[in-house]
């Protein structure tokens, strides 16, 4: 499996094509700016899709993973996988006797045997040590990057920028592993208070967390800068873990067949049956693991995006303009962690939406890049977009206190917003003919104050997460700055 950049060239005058994935694990961002894809999807069929029905979360994550992964010895990444995907690693979901089952299937409406809905349920991804699903792809994360620097004999310095989970499960997953030092930047004050207490009440010597006072956006950009800056990359070894980090997205593919298993009854359910998946989407990470997943011939007939009041990508997928707002442009809200005005791996979907035509995807990511918008209605690839199974819609603050207090009501279970945002727009988008899965984004303990507007009361912790808010806190706060990041990044770096 050789893997190729969104924009790389056909002149070779940058080398970002032809790479293994150890290369682009510990590389990011290609060096011309794009993101990395495999050349081509591998595809499943139908025979493999009914083996794969009886494989438990880590055998089926090894089967999965294996088809984008083939420079580590099978072996070895079967231990790494099967050492990531254990009960002790994901128990603090509600129900801790399905902890083995790493991403349970709850279900809100079962499917009717005759007529009536395609039934409604929601993917518990949110068990691992963060209470997020970015736990799901960090974890093997943290593994295959020690693994991978230990048989090279090098260190790396990572650098991130979360919206407020990314960055905790980023540190969790990272904290303490031989060679890795990680630069997490936040937007100041803009995150819930037990997602800032979760980064930076951690005090191990390899996490530093810099809290930038600006958007999501903005520490975003900085990453991005940094990662352009090929001398600073190279002289401070830097890699990346946001989901830029291709794998990541593959990591993330895996949840997909399991809960489409899931939905579809199990061992010796129905591999014809279509399956529709509703997604809470702010950087597009989560969402474009099912894309691939749907590349790979995953029978899923429908991909739902759902927004917040940060809708970029819904008046994408409505009018085939994207329009990436300014910093003053983009609202923070009560699902803050997809308060992002511009989705990184949005490009990574579009190269496949125009045919994976690099030069056009030059072109449309410079007019972004320079503060701008491209329109593709009147392009050829814009009628296809209904080939890729993409809807949208949008949820505001009122909708997310409405479907919390309306999913408590009626089916005695606590979400969190996002996961709302999630409900509120897959239920618009419910048809009889295929269930409905919406993937949970977090356990509702991380958004406090929203769950307390909603319903009254807090919502319960798990023991180990207790008074973390009172917790010594160690954070840097600066500007909005790449030459203050990167100062702080020499300053630091053993």
């Amino acid at each position: 499996m050789r893997y190729i950049s969104t924009r790389a060239r056909s002149d070779g005058t940058a080398d970002s094509s032809n790479r293994t994935f150890s290369e682009i694990l510990l590389g990011g961002l290609a060096s011309d700016g794009g993101l990395y894809l495999p050349e081509t999807y591998p595809h499943i069929g139908k025979s493999e899709l009914a083996q794969w029905r009886t494989l438990s979360y880590a055998d089926l994550a090894g089967a999965v993973l294996a088809r984008f992964i083939d420079d580590i010895p099978s072996d070895d990444l079967q231990a790494l996988i099967h050492r990531t995907y254990t009960a002790a690693i994901y128990c603090n979901g509600r129900d801790r006797s399905a902890a083995s089952e790493i991403t349970p299937l709850r279900w809100l409406e079962p499917p009717a045997r005759e007529g009536g809905e395609g039934g409604l349920a929601i993917l518990e991804l949110s068990n691992g040590p963060t209470l997020a699903f970015k736990d799901m792809a960090m974890q093997l994360l943290g593994n295959l990057f020690e693994y991978v620097l230990a048989n090279r004999g090098e260190e790396i310095n990572i650098l991130g920028a979360t919206s407020g989970d990314t960055g905790s499960s980023a540190e969790y997953a990272m904290r303490g592993k031989r060679g890795v030092h990680v630069f997490m930047l936040s937007p100041h004050q803009r995150m819930s208070a037990f997602q800032r207490a979760q980064m930076y009440s951690l005090q191990e010597a390899n996490i530093y967390n810099i809290a930038v006072r600006g958007m999501f956006d903005d520490a975003q950009d900085i990453v991005k800068a940094v990662s352009n800056d090929h001398a600073f990359k190279a002289r401070y070894r830097i890699g990346a873990v946001n989901s830029i980090n291709w794998a990541r997205v593959a990591a993330q593919v895996v949840y997909y067949f399991k809960g489409y298993f899931a939905a579809t009854g199990g061992v010796g359910g129905n591999d014809e049956q279509q399956v529709a998946f509703a997604v809470p989407s702010g950087n597009f990470g989560n969402i474009c693991a099912g894309h691939i997943a749907r590349m790979m011939g995953l029978p899923i007939g429908r991909l739902v995006l759902a927004t917040n009041e940060n809708d970029v990508l819904d008046e994408f997928f409505r009018s085939g303009v994207y329009r990436p707002r300014a910093t003053s442009e983009t609202a923070a809200t009560s699902s803050p962690s997809m308060d992002i005005s511009k989705a990184s791996n949005f490009e990574r979907f579009v190269f496949d939406l125009v045919g994976r035509d690099p030069e056009l995807i030059r072109r449309l990511w410079s007019k972004v890049e320079a503060g701008g918008s491209f329109d593709l209605s009147s392009h050829p690839c814009f009628a296809r977009l209904p080939d890729f199974g993409f809807v949208s819609g949008r949820s505001t603050h009122a909708d997310r206190l409405a479907t919390i207090r309306r999913t408590h009501d009626r089916y005695g279970l606590m979400i969190d917003p996002h996961t709302a945002d999630g409900l509120k727009v897959g239920n618009e988008w419910r048809t009889p003919e295929m269930p409905m899965v919406v993937l949970e984004t977090a356990l509702p303990a991380k958004f406090e104050e929203t769950i307390v507007e909603a319903l009254g009361c807090k919502p319960e912790r798990p023991t180990a997460m207790q008074g973390i808010e009172e917790l010594p806190q160690r954070v840097e706060v600066m500007d909005v700055s790449v030459q203050q990041v990167q100062r702080f990044i020499a300053q630091h770096v053993p």
